[in-house]
This record gives structure tokens, sequence and C-alpha cells, in this order.
């Protein structure tokens, strides 16, 4: 991949990852997404609800990487439990 497409988000790989562990918290619905990425997994996942019969929903890439791609899916679990800890219904707001 060129270093421009990087640069400017034109990867997708967030984007296309497939849920690896998904959980319930506070009505939300998250799914760990992690992604391959220099030979280690990124953390990234999706956090979803459906308000008033729509699906919206919430993407989130962190700098963390990890070995194994189920260590990045329960880290990325935890992160999408703290964002709707700290952001609530705003978050799909």
């Amino acid at each position: 991949m060129s270093f421009f497409k990087k640069l400017f988000g034109g990867g997708g790989a967030a984007v296309e990852a497939k849920p690896v562990k998904s959980a319930e918290h506070k009505g939300f619905t998250i799914e760990a997404r992690p992604y391959k990425e220099g030979g280690q997994f990124q953390l990234a996942g999706v956090i979803s609800k459906e308000i008033d019969g729509v699906r919206k929903e919430h993407r989130y890439v962190r700098a963390d990487r990890f070995t194994s791609i189920d260590e990045a899916a329960e880290i990325a679990l935890v992160k999408g439990r703290q964002i709707i800890d700290e952001q609530g219904e705003r978050l799909l707001g």
C-alpha cells in the first residue's frame, strides 16, 4: 500500500475487518474488529445501537497493537465499554 493511501485513509483495513468478538454493554453492542498491521494486530472496534429503528454506529481505532488477535479483541471490548461509560447516548447523537 502506498504512503499516500495510508496517510489519507485509503487503506480501509479497519472498515473491512470482520468482528472477532462481541459484547453487550448498557444497551449498546460492541464488536471487536482488530486488523493486521505491520505484523501485529491493531486495536479497532465498532459500537452500535438501534435508535428509532435505525442502526447507528461509532467506529474506533486506537494506536495499541498486539501480537495476538485474541488479546487485541479483548482490549477492544474493554475500550468500547470505556467509551460508552464516558460518552453514553451522546456517542451516537
